[in-house]
């Protein structure tokens, strides 16, 4: 492992990632399906989703290495709220949320996700939108709205360049890792969304304003990459997961009228 990605694990190894659900049983899909799809490399890869609820799909992200209990309430509070969640398993442990060494192994050989990638998206990003275009036919649906988190969170806004995705919400974006002010996308990529952002209203983008793991300057390269085009709001904190570890009502009411809207309209 090389250097800046030691760092980087040491600087997020923190307490609160440390999350665990102490029966599984406790949580359980309407049903699951295995997805295999291309990476932007041409390799395929394999994950499975759980489907939870009735109503408008929405694919929601998982923030970080773990799917916790916080993301599986969220999922709950997503169908309580009438939409249907699809929820892949991307990388760590079903169950809790933890920076063990296979979650790092992950980021060092980077076959799907390059969390310090620069000026493009990682390669999982074409089997995201595989999967998109996947849940709209299956739903027989006008389109599907997206949740990323964290790790995730640019992935939904470049999303909505798909025809596929009516709305995308980026909760507390933060990559590049220690990017500065540059996106986890490419110009193309800004240029595609920001033309599927203007023909179905644009996406949201939230962060606390003291966040340190999803930095003001992010938000501003984003409000600067946009324009009009993107909606942004910071809540007041210095918190970061504003729709699960530290859940803030406000934060996941925007987000729910911001998707019951986009639905209503399609």
């Amino acid at each position: 492992m090389g250097r800046k990605h030691c760092v980087f694990a040491r600087s997020v190894d923190l307490a609160w990632v440390l999350r665990y659900v102490p029966d599984m049983s406790l949580w359980e899909p309407d049903r699951t399906f295995e997805f295999t799809a291309a990476l932007s490399t041409g390799d395929e890869a394999t994950h499975t989703v759980h489907v939870r609820g009735d109503g408008p799909p929405i694919l929601l992200l998982q923030e970080l290495p773990g799917i916790g209990p916080e993301t599986l309430d969220l999922v709950d509070r997503l169908t309580d709220s009438g939409f249907r969640v699809y929820l892949p398993h991307l990388f760590g442990t079903f169950g809790k949320v933890t920076m063990t060494r296979n979650a790092l192994r992950m980021f060092c050989i980077r076959r799907e996700f390059n969390v310090f990638l620069k000026g493009r998206q990682s390669p999982i990003s074409t089997w995201m939108r595989a999967l998109c275009r996947h849940i709209r036919s299956e739903e027989d649906a006008a389109g599907v709205g997206v949740i990323g988190m964290c790790l995730t969170g640019s992935f939904a806004l470049a999303l909505m360049a798909d025809e596929a995705v009516l709305g995308g919400v980026a909760s507390q974006p933060a990559l590049p890792l220690f990017g500065g002010d540059t996106l986890h996308m490419s110009e193309a990529d800004i240029t595609e969304a920001r033309a599927g952002m203007k023909s179905k209203g644009p996406g949201l983008a939230m962060r606390y304003t003291g966040d340190q793991m999803a930095p003001a300057r992010l938000m501003r390269a984003l409000e600067s990459a946009f324009g009009e085009d993107l909606q942004t709001v910071e809540f007041p904190g210095n918190d970061h997961s504003l729709l699960t570890l530290h859940f803030h009502d406000p934060a996941y009411h925007r987000v729910e009228t911001y998707f019951h809207e986009r639905f209503a309209r399609a």
